[in-house]
């Protein structure tokens, strides 16, 4: 990724949020650590970890965390987000974020929201949410305007 030394800092700053919301994870079940940072478009950031539940069906992943903890508190805008994980919370490969927590981001951002995949605060790759979700059904749909 070529970008300015100012985003790249923001970047790396993200990606260690996110890897510190490793160690918030609740991950008895998958054992799968997941840690998110979310950027606003104000600058703020709100961080977010996988919560599991031995029914499944009430987990949540750490993007959506994120995104609830912003949502819940006004936000409403937002600019990116960086998103690790691994197996007992070590980080060996890029960990990409689900369908659910794709669409709960298409309901906030539109199709160039970035997201930040990481390894480690050196190793990331940017992708838009129009790359990871195409074709994307959006608030906009139910407007009559699309």
């Amino acid at each position: 990724m070529n970008c300015r030394t100012e985003e790249k800092q923001k970047i790396e700053e993200l990606i260690d949020l996110a890897i510190r919301q490793l160690s918030f994870s609740y991950a008895p079940y998958s054992g799968f650590f997941v840690g998110a940072a979310l950027e606003c478009a104000d600058g703020t950031i709100y961080g977010g970890c996988n919560i599991e539940n031995a029914s499944f069906g009430p987990s949540n992943c750490a993007e959506r965390t994120a995104f609830f903890k912003a949502v819940s508190e006004g936000k409403r805008q937002f600019r990116r987000i960086a998103i690790v994980g691994g197996k007992d919370g070590k980080i060996t490969e890029y960990c990409a974020p689900c369908g659910v927590c794709r669409q709960v981001m298409r309901e906030f951002c539109g199709p160039d929201f970035e997201i930040i995949l990481a390894k480690s605060k050196k190793e990331w790759n940017v992708y838009l949410l129009k790359d990871l979700l195409p074709e994307s059904f959006g608030p906009e749909m139910l407007d009559g305007k699309k």
